[in-house]
């Protein structure tokens, strides 16, 4: 399904770092703690793991993540902080609320931070005051869409972070956010080691676009594909009602398509599905859904946001996290549309739906709160023990510890000849390709 499954990769790339040996017995009672050496393979195909063995190698795996029998801080006095960066997510404030949970009941943790407004939070001249998380603080959070610790885009000066969470006497930091936040994060692990402070650094990818590497599914994503859903079938019902209906809906996915992937295979009222990962030819698409609308009389439309940017002029400017400002491939299709059905003299009627802020800002569904709480319980235990440099993942139906320069190596995208896009043009039933051949 993506690049980081390669039979190139070693053992070596997922290596975890850690402070020190771990000297301290958990005071966590469960029925098993997971082993030393427990690991989750990277490959499950055979012929990919014979490579490895034929080369005389070991087969890549993840260290496996979950409680430690022995683990490095003393939980008497420690104090953790937690902060959330970059857009909206479903379940960011669940992931605040077992964080909390896990640190006081299994650990014993008493003064946790909630450090306000993304890494603003890490600089004390922004005049963010930490809050102070408890279980009494954090119980009803979990209702709420959003973060109750607020958000931002963009760096601060690792140095800065690093000396104002030594003199808060903070030890573990737990980081939610993706790309920009896991750069700082790194930023801050690597400040940390340079000074040799012992403060183990936490990631919890977080994005709806389910597109970062080495991890298989974020949270927020199942509930961000079904709340998309509902733009959907809203589409499917205004294209039905009308002669030659269009429902065209924008979603989001900047460079992977997952989320109108998934959403077009819910329920089968997607004609055309148009993501990042499969480029097309506009002339061709506006021929297709010609020949689609004399033979059906309606038609829907997922398009991803970052589909079809090569049609649009790019300006080339960023945000402050670093990312490219995409060209509005919605509205481009609606009016690119409507300008061709003119020009050939066909009645067209053209409802265009953007719930892209709407889907990222509601409550976690019951699926994403479960999820949430087992990827903040195991951030605990891997900064209980002294992990650092490091994010929480989930591969294969096991969570696992990642390294944040695996995690930010590529975007995960979808494969356009593996089983998913079949997936989907099976039910779509749109063409394979509708982009022009080099030469054509």
């Amino acid at each position: 399904i993506m690049s980081s499954s390669s039979p190139t990769l070693s053992q070596s790339a997922f290596s975890i770092e850690t402070l020190g040996e771990c000297v301290v017995p958990s005071p966590m009672s469960v029925a098993q703690f997971v082993e030393p050496d427990a690991h989750v393979l990277l490959h499950s195909n055979l012929a990919d793991i014979r490579q490895y063995l034929e080369r005389g190698e070991e087969p890549p795996a993840f260290e496996l993540a979950g409680p430690r029998q022995m683990i490095y801080f003393n939980p008497h006095g420690l104090r953790c902080g937690i902060v959330t960066c970059g857009g909206l997510c479903p379940g960011l404030n669940d992931v605040i609320r077992a964080l909390v949970l896990s640190l006081h009941h299994h650990y014993g943790v008493q003064t946790i931070y909630g450090f306000r407004y993304g890494y603003e939070g890490l600089n004390p001249t922004c005049g963010h005051e930490p809050l102070m998380l408890t279980p009494q603080a954090v119980e009803h959070i979990g209702d709420l869409g959003g973060t109750i610790l607020g958000t931002s885009r963009g760096p601060q000066e690792p140095a800065v972070m690093v000396s104002y969470l030594e003199q808060l006497g903070v030890s573990i930091l737990f980081t939610i956010g993706v790309d920009g936040t896991l750069r700082g994060t790194q930023a801050i692990s690597q400040e940390a080691a340079r000074r040799g402070m012992p403060l183990s650094v936490i990631g919890i990818p977080k994005t709806i676009d389910n597109d970062i590497s080495f991890i298989q599914q974020s949270f927020g994503f199942v509930t961000a594909a079904s709340e998309a859903l509902t733009a959907i079938e809203s589409a499917h019902v205004e294209a039905v009602g009308a002669r030659n209906g269009v429902g065209l809906v924008k979603l989001m996915g900047r460079e992977s398509g997952f989320i109108a992937a998934y959403t077009s295979l819910a329920d089968s009222l997607v004609n055309f599905c148009l993501v990042p990962e499969s480029p097309f030819d506009l002339d061709l698409f506006l021929e297709a859904l010609r020949q689609r609308l004399e033979l059906r009389g309606h038609a829907v439309i997922a398009v991803a946001e970052g589909a079809g940017q090569e049609l649009i002029q790019a300006a080339g400017e960023r945000d402050a996290s670093g990312n490219a400002k995409f060209g509005d491939i919605g509205l481009f299709l609606r009016d690119q549309i409507r300008a061709h059905f003119k020009r050939l003299g066909v009645e067209l009627n053209l409802k265009y739906i953007d719930p892209s802020y709407m889907i990222r800002s509601v409550p976690a569904n019951a699926y994403d709160s479960a999820f949430c709480l087992m990827l903040a319980h195991n951030a605990a235990h891997a900064g209980m023990s002294g992990r650092t440099n490091m994010v929480v993942g989930s591969w294969r139906g096991e969570f696992t510890h990642v390294p944040i320069s695996l995690a930010t190596s590529a975007r995960r995208k979808i494969d356009p000849h593996g089983w998913l896009w079949e997936s989907v043009l099976a039910s779509t039933g749109q063409p394979r390709t509708m982009r022009l051949e080099s030469g054509e």
